[in-house]
C-alpha cells in the first residue's frame, strides 16, 4: 500500500526553543509571567501535530485539535492557494486544508492517488487533426 505523509519540517521546532530563549528575561520579570512558556510550547505542537497523509483509500488532514478524512470518491477538486497549503474540495464543496501540501507537491499526491489528482507537469500533447493530416497528404 503506498503511503505519503506531509509535514511540517523538523527544523521549525527550532524556533520554538528560539521563542523560549527570548521570553525567557520577561517571564521572570513578574510572579505569573511564566505562563508565558506556553507560546513556544503551543508552536512546538501545532508543527508537531499538522500533517496530512496520502494513501489509495483517500486523504487525511490532521490539525491541532481534530483530524479529516477525504475519500477519493469524495473529493471533487484540489483547490490551489496562492501562498500557502493546498485545499481539498468535497462533493458538498466544503474545503479541507491539506496541512504542508504545496503546489510544488501536486506530482507526488498525483502519483500516491493513482491518477486522481492530475500532475501538473505531465503535459498532454494534443491530438493531430485530420485537417492538418489532409494538407499535408495534398502536398
Amino acid at each position: 500500500m503506498k503511503k505519503l505523509v506531509f509535514r511540517i519540517p523538523a527544523t521549525a521546532l527550532l524556533a520554538a526553543g528560539l521563542i523560549a530563549i527570548c521570553v525567557t528575561p520577561v517571564a521572570w520579570v513578574a510572579p505569573g509571567l511564566q505562563a508565558l512558556y506556553v507560546l513556544p510550547l503551543a508552536y512546538a505542537y501545532w508543527v508537531v501535530r499538522n500533517r496530512t497523509t496520502v494513501t489509495e483509500e483517500g486523504l487525511v488532514a490532521r490539525g491541532l485539535f481534530g483530524s479529516t478524512t477525504v475519500k477519493w470518491d469524495e473529493l471533487k477538486s484540489i483547490r490551489l492557494v496562492r501562498k500557502g497549503w493546498l485545499k481539498a474540495v468535497k462533493d458538498d464543496d466544503t474545503e479541507v486544508t491539506l496541512p504542508a501540501v504545496r503546489f510544488m507537491h501536486l506530482p507526488a499526491l498525483s502519483l500516491v492517488s493513482g491518477g486522481r489528482v492530475p500532475d501538473p507537469s505531465v503535459v498532454e500533447e494534443p491530438a493531430e487533426s485530420s485537417e492538418e493530416e489532409s494538407v499535408e497528404s495534398e502536398k
